[in-house]
């Protein structure tokens, strides 16, 4: 396969209604799109970048630099052949993961595209359906949050995911619980907002049988994870300090976690989320697939790595219109609440070309 170039391509996607986390609030989605165009086939990659680096280091236009100026020269010189090639050599490049994994996932997915081969074949999975979790953002009101969380269990998903910071976190955690019952999958996402001297106020969560806390404290604080581990009863999830199978075994060795939430562009891609899937599973460490509100192209690879065996708790691969009016790809819809898993060649979408074409606000050929 060779590679003739890659198209960035930049979507505007505005939010059916804001999505507040403790660290920032979304209203759209400025996505970049990357097309890597080969003699075999084309494929597409969805680059996981807020606008700001608030979540992560990396933003939109920087994540668009980088591949512009340093890792699609490098990927053209080098002559890949396949997407295994991509990360081997762009890791002499420091950082920038979530660019690194869109170019690889564009690569894949023309990659599987010419050979007729699935996504979810690809990485290994065998669930022909997921089931479809949601994250909650942060509300202006307990009546607004409960509204919520009513219109999506009425919806059909399985398992709610609440936003808390301090401030915002008992109380919430508590009128769910009254209002729904304790068989509700419920767990919370702190998105690094609190510290390991907040430890005991997080224990209080305890009394509300959560499936666990995700990313309490700051995504270095590894160490204090461990010890907040010791302190509370509900199970330490990771998220943003998981950046790699590296990172991810040596958060399991020091007992920093006990579930990894896997989001394939934070940790470099979807080869290196299988590597993490496949130490987390001989740890006997269950992971769950998180969202960075993807168009419709981010979520068909989601839900395929979901179908993966150690996926054992529902992950953020909710409908799209949980996020979208309109995507850019056929919608994504839940059937009792659960997602199909594509079995089309690559990614078993492709975006629809004219809605494509009305949100895009920038196109760029950059020849291999």
């Amino acid at each position: 396969m060779k590679l003739m170039g890659f198209e960035l391509r930049r979507v505007a996607m505005p939010l059916v209604s804001p999505f507040r986390t403790s660290f920032s609030t979304q209203t759209a989605r400025d996505i970049l799109l990357v097309k890597a165009v080969t003699d075999a086939a084309e494929g597409w990659g969805e680059c996981v970048t807020l606008f700001d680096p608030l979540y992560s280091p990396e933003y939109v236009e920087g994540a668009a630099d980088v591949m512009r100026r340093f890792f699609i020269p490098a990927l053209a010189s080098a002559s890949i052949g396949d997407a295994h090639g991509v990360g081997e050599t762009l890791k002499p490049f420091k950082g920038h993961r979530m660019a690194k994994g869109a170019l690889e996932m564009a690569v894949l997915d023309a990659e599987l595209c010419a050979e007729g081969r699935s996504f979810a074949r690809e990485l290994g999975g065998v669930r022909d359906t997921v089931p479809c979790g949601v994250s909650v953002g942060i509300m202006d009101s307990i009546p607004q949050l409960l509204d919520a969380v009513d219109g999506y269990l009425a919806e059909g998903y399985v398992r709610i995911k609440l936003k808390i910071e301090p401030g915002w976190d008992l109380e919430p955690v508590r009128a769910v619980r009254e209002r729904f019952g304790d068989d509700v999958l419920l767990q919370v996402d702190a998105n690094t907002a609190y510290t390991l001297r907040d430890a005991r106020h997080l224990a209080k969560l305890d009394d509300f049988d959560l499936l666990l806390i995700e990313q309490p404290l700051e995504e270095e604080d590894v160490l204090g994870h461990a010890d907040l581990a010791r302190i509370v009863q509900t199970p330490i999830c990771l998220d943003e300090s998981i950046t790699s199978a590296q990172t991810a075994a040596a958060a399991i060795r020091l007992g920093a976690t006990s579930i990894i939430n896997i989001k394939p562009g934070r940790v470099g891609g979807y080869l290196e989320a299988r590597r993490i899937h496949d130490l987390a599973a001989a740890h006997g460490v269950p992971v769950w697939c998180g969202g960075m509100v993807e168009s419709g192209i981010g979520r068909a690879a989601n839900v395929a790595l979901a179908s993966l065996p150690g996926f054992t708790l529902p992950g953020d691969v909710s409908a799209s219109g949980r996020f979208y009016e309109t995507d850019i790809t056929e919608p994504f819809v839940m059937t009792d609440g659960h997602l199909a898993v594509p079995a089309g060649p690559g990614l078993g979408v492709a975006p629809v070309p004219s809605v494509l074409d009305e949100l895009t606000t920038s196109v760029e050929w950059i020849p291999a």
